[in-house]
């Protein structure tokens, strides 16, 4: 069996510009589409939810920040702290050292 994943095309999801018109609903195809909207986060900084919502509001266009930034934390793209006052982009150490 062939243990190499099968790359998505996530372009039926993307609007002429770059932008998300639709949120795929399987798993498998939502993922590399919070993949691409997490890449548009500079690692190493931190964000106000203000500024997480201006660069979500940037690459979609259907008008629903909040369901975007929900899956990206749901998925652990982003990091926040309990009270939502700070974002980060996830890393594979955030677990082992408790977050920023």
């Amino acid at each position: 069996m062939n243990k190499t994943k099968k790359k998505i095309n996530i372009s039926v999801f993307l609007d002429d510009s770059g932008k998300i018109s639709q949120v795929p609903v399987p798993t498998r195809t939502k993922i590399p589409i919070l993949n691409y909207l997490a890449s548009k986060f500079e690692e190493d900084r931190i964000y106000n939810e203000k500024e997480v919502n201006e660069i979500i509001n940037r690459w979609h266009t259907f008008g629903d920040y909040f369901i975007l930034r929900r899956l990206l934390i749901d998925y652990k793209f982003l990091k926040r702290t309990r009270n939502g006052e700070k974002y980060w982009v996830a890393k594979e150490d955030d677990e082992k050292e408790g977050g920023i």
